[in-house]
């Protein structure tokens, strides 16, 4: 009678339903934080009929009008209503975060993987990775604009690749962990395919800490991505965004605060509901901070 060998069973740590509902039970600030995202979102997606104008409209016969009741933001330099520009920027700055943040994973995660489980290729790789990392991710990005013309796509191609190597020096410090465990090295015996490790036993794994991750980087887009249209690195002048509504406005800061002040608080306010987002799923993803709560 032949024996049948069982392997262990792969350990999976993939959120589940039931601790998104832990980690916004307890943490309100966690709640609060997705409330003022999703109010976003909803901003950005219903721009076309929320806005009162069209954001590209010139008036020069109503430049520089105070916040009103027909101007709720005001105008700018050129007679157009901020308030429908700092709508239709909603668009732009949650998109590249969104997009940016997507990407960083998809690629970090890929090159991650890899590296972390084969060990002649991870000197090679993290060596160019921690290259990368030793120039900050801003001037980063400044850089790699200068070498392009200003889009959406080209803004998003750049602050990607600024974020990168954070994602993958991620995701190889959980492989080298988990390729150590016991149903990684039995499937090894067995003869299991590469491809089948990392996908089947390794990935999983790696879902908890990639979602948190991932609402930082969205954080940090948006962040670097104003930073970028304020000098004038980032998107062009005719698209709408938070950053170069702010770069137009800061001659005239002294007059006409108000063109800075509300794409301003918006950003803060996205950025700000962002984090909490991202602690409230830290908390409750990690299995010893849920053991100390």
């Amino acid at each position: 009678m032949t024996a049948v060998t069982t392997l262990p069973a792969p350990v999976s740590t993939s959120p589940t339903l039931r601790q998104f509902k832990e980690a916004f039970r307890r943490h309100p600030t966690a709640i609060v934080g997705g409330i003022v995202l999703l109010l976003m979102i909803l901003l950005a997606l219903l721009a076309p009929w929320l806005g009162t104008v069209d954001p590209q409209a010139v008036t020069p016969i109503k430049r520089l009008k105070q916040p009103s009741a027909e101007f709720w933001f005001g105008t700018d330099m050129l007679g157009r209503d901020v308030y429908s520009r700092v709508v239709y920027g909603a668009r732009v700055s949650l998109s590249i975060g969104i997009a940016v943040a997507f990407f960083s994973i998809l690629v970090g995660l890929s090159i991650g993987l890899v590296t972390g489980y084969l060990r002649w290729l991870d000197a090679v790789v993290m060596r160019v990775m921690d290259g990368l990392m030793s120039i900050p991710p801003v001037l980063l990005a400044i850089s790699l604009m200068a070498l392009t013309r200003a889009s959406i796509e080209n803004v998003i191609i750049a602050i990607t690749l600024a974020e990168v190597p954070r994602v993958v020096r991620l995701v190889r410090s959980l492989v080298l962990t988990l390729r150590e465990q016991p149903y990684v090295e039995a499937a090894v015996a067995a003869g299991t395919s590469l491809p089948r490790i990392l996908v089947r036993h390794i990935l999983p794994n790696t879902t908890a800490p990639l979602l948190v991750q991932g609402t930082y980087i969205c954080a940090s887009a948006m962040i670097t991505e104003a930073i970028l249209s304020f000098i004038g690195a980032g998107t062009p002048p005719n698209i709408p965004s938070w950053g170069n509504i702010m770069a137009e406005a800061r001659s005239l800061f002294q007059i006409a605060g108000y063109l800075i002040f509300f794409p301003g608080v918006c950003l803060s306010l996205t950025v700000l509901a962002v984090n909490l987002l991202g602690d409230g799923m830290r908390d409750a993803l990690d299995p010893r901070l849920a053991r100390r709560m």
